[in-house]
């Protein structure tokens, strides 16, 4: 794990009491509601390991709560995350879990909302930094700390040149670039991450120029 500077180490901004508990898992709730692009309606939490063991005592509850709300790390109503979903009816439920390798503060969010859902799992590696493992069942990996593009498409020969193509006329520079399938020549899931947010234009001549894209976005916690 890399650290930037000195600040990470010593924690983010933030409320709460924990930067793996809290800073963290509101990031990885805020990182689902991303992708879902929409308020849910319904929200479970199932928590491994650690989170598991002291979500209560350590706010982690209450910090999955305001990521899914849209909340930031630093945002005064994480305390109250629970007042603010019963509030606009989000029906919400946590659960312990057991089993699989997974690192101590691991959390598998399954939310769906009017139009779209989101089923993620990912882990708070500490100093507030996170990791998406899982996504829609497919094994991806990415922090959100760079801009990162996801995109749902279907699976077809020279989908990832295109995407470099576009990206790179566009004067993108690409760090990483995956995708994996449900099966060949079917559902699929690339994650690119870029070294700077990608603006709306090219977000759109993505979505122009690949007729087997069927959703594309970006995120950054």
């Amino acid at each position: 794990m890399k650290y930037s500077s000195a600040f990470e180490i010593i924690g983010p901004i933030m409320v709460g009491p924990s930067s793996s508990h809290t800073a963290g898992a509101v990031r990885i709730g805020n990182l689902a509601r991303q992708i879902m692009g929409e308020q849910p309606t319904k929200v479970s939490f199932q928590l491994y390991g650690s989170f598991a063991n002291t979500y209560q005592g350590h706010g982690t509850d209450l910090a999955l709560l305001a990521g899914i709300l849209g909340m930031s790390t630093a945002s005064s109503d994480v305390r109250i995350a629970d007042q603010i979903a019963s509030k606009m009816g989000v029906e919400y439920s946590f659960t312990k879990a057991n089993g699989g390798m997974y690192h101590p503060n691991t959390v598998l969010i399954e939310a769906v909302g009017l139009t779209a859902s989101v089923k993620l799992l990912a882990s708070s590696l500490g100093g507030g930094k996170v990791e998406v493992q899982e996504l829609d069942d497919l094994p991806v990996k990415f922090s959100g700390e760079k801009p990162t593009l996801i995109l749902y498409h279907k699976d077809q020969k020279g989908f990832l040149a295109k995407v470099s193509e576009i990206l790179s006329s566009q004067g993108y520079n690409i760090a990483r670039l995956t995708l994996e399938r449900w099966k060949r020549g079917e559902r699929a899931i690339t994650v690119s991450e870029v070294d700077e947010e990608v603006s709306n234009k090219t977000l759109q001549a993505i979505k122009d120029s690949i007729p087997s894209l069927k959703r594309v976005f970006q995120v950054q916690t």
